[in-house]
This record gives C-alpha cells, structure tokens and sequence, in this order.
C-alpha cells in the first residue's frame, strides 16, 4: 500500500515564498495609509491641534464635517451601469446574452457602486474571476477589498504577476490566504509567522488551472505614468476637512465659555444665596434663577451682566473653507448648505456640475475597461476560449449628469418625432431602461400586435397568400 502512497507538498517553493514575501510587504506598507483615507471616509480622522485655543480635556467638543464622504457619494451615486455588451452588436446578439446573464447572476448591479466606492476612497479596486461549483455555467466574479488583496504588476506587459489575497478567519483566530499566479492558484495558512500550503485531508490546496494570467484586474484612481497604487480621491479635499473641524472645534468652545451672556454680582456673600429656609441653593439653581434678592444696599451690591462675544467670525472661516472644499473638489457650492432663495435652473445645475460630470466619465472609462477585461475572463471561465481579440467587450453606463423629467422627455420626443433619429429601443436606451425592462415593453408589443384585430387581418392575407403561392409554384392545392 505505501507504495502508491503520494506525499504532499505541504510547503512553499523558494519562488513562491519570495513572491508571497513581496506582496506582504507591500500589503503592511499600504495598510497604514489605507486605515488613514477609511477613516477620512467615516469621519473618525484624529485631528491635530497645537492646544493654543482648546485646552486637551476639552477636545470632547470635537465635531468633524464628513466633506470627504459627501464627496465620494455623490460621485459613486452618479456611476450607475445600463448593460455590457460587445460593439458592433445590437445587445441581443449570441455573445451579448451570457455576458448580460453573468453580470445579473454576480449581482454587479450593486457590487459595482462598491468598486466605483473603495477605487475613490483607497486609489485601488480589485476584481477577481474564478469557477463556481454550485453554477459551472456562470463563474464567479468577485470585488476584492484593497485591504485584503495586494498584487504585483509586470511594468513591461502591464499585466499583474502575482495576487495575494489575506484575512482572518471568522473566528479571527487564523489567517489565511491565496496566492493567484498565471498558472496555479495556491491556498495558503499562516503558522508562526510563516506562509505554507493550507493542507486538508488529499488536497494539497494547489489548483494548477493553466489560465495564463492571474484572474485579478486592477483598476487604479488618478493613475500616474509608473504608479501601481493609484491615489485617494479624497486628497485635496482632508487638509481642508480638518482645518474645518478645528474651527468647529473652537467655536463650540466659544459658545461653551464665551459666546453666552454672563452675570456678576459684586458685594455678595456665599450666604445670600439661601433659599426661604436658609438652607443654601444648589449652584446651577442659583446660575439660573432669573432674579437674585438681597437685603444689601444699593452702595453694597452691584448686579451686571457682560454682552457674549461676537462669534460670526467662525461663521465666515467655516464658509471660507467650503468655497475652498468646493473649488477642490468640483461639487457645487450649494452641496455644502449654502443654499440660495432661488432653486438653480436645469441650465444652470447643468453647468453647476460640469466638472463632477466629467471625473464621473472619465472613471466610467477606466472602470468600463476594467470591467471589460472582466467578463472576457468570465467568458474564459465559461466556455474555456478567450473572447475574439477583435471585439472587445464594452460598458454602458447611464448619463451622470442630473437629469430632470421634464428636459428628458422633451428631448426624446423631439428626437423621435418627425424625422426621428432614434429608433424605439434607442429611446428607451436614452430613457436608461435596462435589458428585463425592455424585455418586458417588447412583450407588452407584442401582446398588443396579437390583440390587434386589423393587424391580425393583415397577417392572416400574408399567411394565406404565401400558401397560395407555395400551392402554383408546387402545382399542389
């Protein structure tokens, strides 16, 4: 029996376990800045002051305006996909229908805002296809966190080398992780500090796939010309956030101690604040008493009060800092509660958002391509053959720019009516319909065309007439 015995690998090669060192060392590198922009994102930043105005123990007034997740919102929410499809084909063509299929079965609809959502906030965002053993006929595609998933970029080809996926388990108690190398995909556990093989049972945790290339795609924010990592979005906009929230900060402080009106009492003793039965008043009764008595003299008590200290001046730094967070990152100025009487034409909301339009587009391009290189590896994953190198796959996305009812439905019907450049499912495609919903308006036609009784007459002559000629040409009938 032990002669048919196999033994399995159980540890890394040399190579293996320098690629998974690199990576490693580049994922500890990129983490400290990755939970810095995250809690940008979610306003928990740590603000530093030079404790000039605000003592240490009052730092509790902190108060931070999130400017920077406003900022990310606003540009995932306008990032919405239509369909994917292959040019040149009318998306219900024999290649159109699985590429649509694997999108609606991987629940991009909602995965992507996430994509489009941690590429802003990190500068990076991962996809990742593999086999599904529940679905053979639909792989999976996965978005993979920038803080689990670190990679390696050949700069010649670019073309990733070499991914690394790590992170706890459940439990976190163990860590564990997979390699993802053009021709393998290794299962990985971490014991004392060393990477080795996840060995369970038969399964050496290596699955010699042959692909290629690593199943993973890179999609980078602000890319520079020899930069992998990409940058935040939020860039311009955190020195600004936090000079903002210390000016918050000291304004709370403000009207904390100085901003209120204060009282004094000159020639009073602790004693003349008693109650009818001379027992002595609680201190915060006898600061809110409206009206304190005594039986001094005119010449021996003296009651006043001090004016509150003006604090429009932190008013005016605060909205200073919005025009600047406005002027940075290109989102109306009305987004920062600077709301004027009269609501902004569709003409000029339109310019108003101009410069957030065109960010949007030009992420929609580099996220589309992105995505494009997606499904031609979910097709390999499908059928086993690469997608014809010819007709790259491609991403319609919904107009960014903030539509109105009105506007929209009086440039469709201009466009269709009288001499139409669009043709009906062309203005549905303007409308922004996805697929099932035109699906569903084709049936609605259909079921009307079969209800139509004039429509029905003409297809019964058609029908008739085509059996008639049949019979002369056949002699039969």
């Amino acid at each position: 029996m032990s002669a048919y015995m196999v033994e399995l690998r159980r540890t890394l090669t040399d190579d293996e376990r320098d690629i998974v060192n690199r990576l490693n060392a580049k994922h500890h590198r990129l983490a400290r800045q990755d939970k810095m922009h995250r809690a940008y994102y979610g306003g928990t930043q740590r603000l530093k002051h030079l404790g000039l105005a605000v003592p240490e123990e009052l730092r509790i007034l902190e108060l931070v305006i999130n400017w920077p997740k406003m900022y990310i919102k606003e540009l995932m929410r306008r990032q919405k996909i239509k369909s994917v499809y292959q040019p040149g084909s009318d998306g219900k063509g024999p290649a159109d229908v699985p590429l649509q299929e694997g999108f609606t079965a991987n629940n991009l609809l909602s995965e992507i805002p996430i994509l489009c959502k941690e590429n802003r906030i990190y500068g990076r965002a991962m996809l990742s296809v593999g086999t599904n053993e529940d679905d053979p006929e639909h792989p999976l595609i996965r978005v993979e966190s920038p803080r689990q998933m670190t990679v390696l970029v050949d700069t010649r080809k670019r073309r990733i080398a070499a991914a690394l996926r790590q992170y706890y388990d459940e439990d976190m108690r163990e860590r564990v992780g997979t390699l993802l190398l053009p021709g393998k995909t290794l299962q990985l556990t971490m014991s004392k500090g060393t990477w080795d093989l996840d060995v369970v049972g038969t399964d050496n945790g290596v699955d010699e796939h042959g692909l290629g290339r690593v199943p993973v795609v890179l999609v980078l924010n602000d890319r520079e010309t020899g930069d992998w990592d990409g940058e935040t979005e939020m860039a311009s906009v955190m020195p600004i956030t936090d000079a903002c929230a210390r000016t918050l900060t000291d304004l709370q402080y403000g009207v904390e101690t100085v901003a209120m009106p204060k009282r004094y009492a000159l020639g009073f003793s602790k004693g003349d604040f008693v109650d009818k039965n001379g027992k002595p008043q609680p201190a915060w009764q006898s600061y809110l008493d409206a009206l304190w008595a005594t039986q001094k003299g005119p010449k021996d008590a003296q009651i006043g009060q001090l004016p509150g200290a003006d604090i429009s001046g932190f008013h005016n730094t605060v909205k200073m800092y919005a025009e600047l967070a406005s002027s940075v990152t290109g989102l109306p100025f009305r987004f920062f509660g600077q709301n004027t009487a009269n609501p902004a034409a569709e003409g000029a909301i339109r310019a108003d958002e101009s410069r957030i339009v065109s960010n949007v587009e030009e992420s929609n391009t580099e996220i589309g391509t992105a995505l494009g290189w997606t499904m031609a590896l979910y097709e390999r994953f499908r059928t086993g053959e690469w997608p014809a190198a010819g007709l790259p796959i491609a991403v319609d996305w919904r107009n960014p720019a903030t539509p109105t009812a009105a506007e929209e439905a009086d440039a469709i019907t201009k466009k269709t009516g009288g001499n139409p450049v669009l043709s009906r499912e062309g203005a549905w495609d303007e409308m922004g319909w996805d697929e099932p919903r035109k699906a569903r308006e084709r049936g609605y036609f259909a079921a009307e065309a079969e209800a139509d009784p004039v429509a029905r007459l003409a297809r019964d002559l058609n029908t008739n007439g085509a059996g008639d000629a049949t019979a002369a040409a056949t002699g039969v009938g």
